[in-house]
């Protein structure tokens, strides 16, 4: 009874249903043992998924930069790429692994590495002279006064027995008179009549004019000049009116019929040439034209003060095209006996550090983009390549472009690299792995370098600072020449600067650093075509002032491989106003008074590279 009012009531029923309802629920909603084991693992598969796509951006120019996500370069807006991370690959640690994108991007190209037949090309700037066995003087045999001159100007062309002026000789008409006179003795006293006719001869009369006067009975009072050999009258020593003595200088005269090259050659590069080698040569004054010649002669003594010895070729110039002081540049092709079937690479392919060259070497028989720096020794240079004489096989696979790019990378990932041989501390990217090395000494050094710097420092492509290194080069040859007081060397000097210049490559520069170089560069040539169209060299010293400033911001934007420079300051030029200059030596030389103040200077900063 007491059961059935339990069932009866309403609240009792509605419980019971509602356990009965979460029981149902439990046993078809509780996931299993087996479900949870099945959702563990999805849950693990995702979070493989994340780990993996995780990955490491990185720029191909600037592997310094590490990003989580896809972008663009802080520092040049290229797109980033991923940073291959393979783990299945069993490398050296010393190895640098780049993924197919990356060394794509970076324009790393690599090379097998051949032997060749060395072959040194010399490169020689000169001027064309007259030959100086053709040089002549034209005198006055007889003592008198210059009537009449019929050649009065210089570069006048003349030729062999042509009349150049008339003198009048109270001498000669003593001397004739004494003529008429033995003429009539002759038969009694030969010897006067000899004596008076050799008289005349000395002074260069002939014969015939001689046997005129003695016909004629008549004294001349006027003797001609005459011209002993063809060419042109380089310098005019008289005027009408002058008196002259017997062997007085009227002028000189240059048979240009043959003429002589005469090339600078520096003592590194003596050793590569020898009397009867060939050369080719071109004429700034006569582009597109190339001439072919024979070395005659080499200067057995070098000039203390420029340090080159003159290089002589000899040519016909029976169409008179080439003319006296014409820049020429030369190029000689040496063949390097000693190294025949030598390993040579291409210069790119090579950093120096001034004690250390290095290569990075594709390792063989394997995909992957896997390199492993290596020191070699270097022989010659041979223009735009390099004879290795120790280090490298034949057949081996090198890099030859972007070697630089390899390079960062393995300083970034604390590998043995250039600054950093044995490896180390991995770059965190602002640095760029350089300064981590240097000693306490050398970095203190760089901040009190920095100090006043025009521009803070890009760091380019290696391949740009070896073409820089180029520039700074044909720069010290300038100030030398300047140093030297030679306007023509000078001059020659910057041809050669305009050329290297001309070679850099502008497309190894990105973003702010390609449009830096370029107002700098414009800096540059505007100074240099100064130089160059001037022989003044006061001139020459006031716009090497204007170089010397755009060149030292270059410097210290850029930077070079393996130098040491001095930037030196002279209160006193520029009208006292002061100037500034690079100097690859510690000693005082000064480019802006040469000898008359050589020592004139200090250095206000000392560059490290």
């Amino acid at each position: 009874m007491r059961r059935n009012k339990m069932f009866s009531n309403k609240y009792f029923r509605y419980s019971v249903i509602l356990i009965l309802g979460i029981f149902v629920g439990w046993i078809f909603f509780h996931p299993s043992q087996k479900n949870e084991e099945k959702h563990d693992h999805s849950a693990d598969t995702l979070q493989g998924i994340t780990t993996e796509q995780n990955t490491i951006w990185t720029c191909a120019m600037h592997p310094q930069i590490r990003m989580n996500e896809p972008g663009d370069c802080p520092i040049c807006g290229m797109d980033l790429i991923p940073l291959a991370q393979s783990s299945s690959i069993s490398v050296d640690p010393a190895m640098i692994h780049l993924s197919k994108e990356a060394a794509q991007l970076a324009n790393v190209m690599t090379s097998f590495v051949t032997k060749e037949k060395a072959v040194k090309e010399v490169r020689l700037y000169g001027k064309v002279q007259a030959d100086e066995r053709l040089l002549q003087s034209q005198v006055a045999h007889i003592p008198g006064r210059i009537e009449k001159l019929l050649v009065n100007f210089t570069g006048e062309q003349v030729k062999e027995g042509q009349k150049l002026a008339e003198i009048y000789s109270p001498e000669l008409i003593t001397a004739q008179q004494e003529l008429l006179e033995t003429s009539k003795t002759k038969e009694l006293q030969p010897e006067l009549y000899e004596a008076s006719r050799e008289k005349l001869r000395l002074w260069k009369l002939t014969d015939d004019q001689i046997e005129t006067i003695e016909k004629s009975g008549q004294v001349k009072s006027i003797i001609d000049v005459v011209s002993n050999t063809n060419g042109v009258v380089t310098t005019l020593m008289v005027n009408n009116g002058d008196y002259v003595s017997q062997g007085t200088a009227l002028f000189k005269i240059a048979d240009l019929s043959k003429v002589w090259i005469l090339f600078d050659a520096y003592e590194s590069d003596l050793q590569f040439l020898s009397k009867g080698g060939k050369i080719s040569f071109t004429l700034q004054a006569l582009p597109g034209k190339e001439y072919k010649g024979t070395i005659v002669f080499v200067d057995p003594v070098i000039d203390p003060v420029t340090r080159v010895a003159k290089v002589r070729v000899e040519t016909g110039n029976a169409s008179g095209n080439l003319k006296p002081e014409m820049f020429a540049t030369g190029i000689i092709s040496s063949n390097l006996a000693e190294y025949r079937n030598s390993v040579v690479i291409p210069r790119s392919a090579v950093l120096w550090t001034g004690k250390r060259s290095l290569v990075y070497v594709k390792q063989p028989e394997t995909e992957e983009a896997l390199f492993k720096m290596r020191e070699v020794e270097l022989g010659p240079m041979l223009g735009e390549s390099y004879v290795i004489t120790d280090g490298l096989n034949e057949g081996e696979e090198i890099v030859t472009s972007g070697t630089f790019s390899v390079d960062a990378a393995a300083q970034l990932e604390g590998k043995p690299s250039m600054m950093n041989p044995g490896g180390g501390k991995v770059s965190t990217g602002h640095d760029h792995g350089a300064i981590q090395n240097q000693s306490s000494e050398t970095q203190e050094n760089s901040k009190i370098q920095s100090k006043g710097s025009p521009d803070l420092k890009i760091d380019v492509n290696m391949d740009f600072i070896m073409q820089f290194n180029d520039v700074y080069d044909g720069y010290i040859e300038l100030k030398n020449a300047l140093v030297a007081s030679d306007a023509n060397k000078s001059k020659q000097a910057t041809l050669k600067i305009q050329q290297t210049l001309s070679k850099v490559d502008m497309s190894l520069l990105k973003g702010d650093a390609h449009t830096k170089w370029m107002g700098l560069l414009d800096n540059m040539n505007l100074h240099l075509k100064a130089i160059s169209s001037s022989g003044v060299i006061e001139n020459q010293r006031t716009s090497f002032a204007g170089l010397s400033d755009a060149l030292y911001a270059a410097v210290k934007t850029f930077g070079l491989m393996g130098k040491t420079v001095y930037y030196q300051f002279c209160p006193m030029a520029k009208n006292g106003k002061g100037a500034y200059w690079l100097s690859e030596i510690k000693d005082i030389q000064n480019p802006y008074f040469g000898k008359e103040m050589i020592d004139c200077g200090e250095i206000k900063e000392t560059l490290n590279y």
